[in-house]
């Protein structure tokens, strides 16, 4: 297998996208050999543009190949179903509903100048209402006995590989552009996230597939010019 994904400010080395790592947490937890390929417009394969419009990131198998992050990460726990990353659609339900418009939230903060100004507060106010939403769900220690976000919290999900590189690029965004007043306010809010947050980036899977924080400004940096 190869992914194809976004290249960072050198046009070789990975680059900052939370879809493509959200794939490669996939392939990682499930213990699949893979071949990584950086690319940027001019270094993408003729295939690539003519068949998928170029689309990043795109998991080729074969002569099979696939593009959209949760088409791919399904294809993946479908036809390599151990361990599996899929829970019942009844369990998933409470978990996607709190992540929901969670990422959209932060890309417009995050991309908004100038900071501090009144639209920035309350784009901050938005994304704290998901933030909210989001630490209700990890505080429902009745129904939770694990640290992951699907029905009871013990088993990692494509939900958990998808949410864990959007929380890793508000963390180094809100420092990076916002201020670390502003960071450090979320995390003191937001105790069971950064809980959640904490478990997460340290885990194997994580720590193979991350990036510097150096890369994820780059990428935001060029977003708010």
């Amino acid at each position: 297998m190869t992914l194809y994904c976004k290249a960072g400010p050198d046009g070789t080395l990975l680059g900052d996208c939370p879809f493509a790592q959200y794939v490669r947490l996939v392939l990682e937890e499930k213990g699949l050999e893979y071949e990584l390929q950086p690319t940027v417009q001019d270094t993408k394969p003729v295939w690539l543009v003519e068949y998928y419009n170029g689309k990043l990131p795109a998991l080729r198998h074969g002569k099979e190949c696939y593009v959209e992050s949760d088409v791919i990460a399904e294809y993946l726990d479908f036809f390599f179903p151990q361990p599996a990353l899929t829970a019942k659609k009844q369990e998933t339900a409470a978990a996607e509903e709190a992540v929901a418009g969670l990422f959209p939230a932060t890309a417009k903060y995050l991309k908004h100048t100038p900071d501090g100004d009144a639209d920035d507060a309350e784009l901050l106010e938005v994304l704290e209402t998901k933030l909210a939403a989001l630490e209700q769900h990890l505080q429902r220690s009745e129904e939770r006995t694990g640290p992951f976000l699907v029905g009871d919290g013990t088993a990692v999900t494509l939900v958990d590989c998808s949410l864990v590189p959007k929380l890793y690029h508000l963390q180094t965004g809100v420092t990076a552009f916002k201020g670390q007043i502003v960071a450090d306010k979320l995390v003191a809010e937001y105790p069971a996230l950064q809980s959640y947050m904490n478990t997460m980036f340290e885990r194997s899977s994580f720590q193979k597939t991350v990036y510097p924080k150096e890369t994820v400004a780059w990428g935001w940096g060029n977003a708010r010019n």
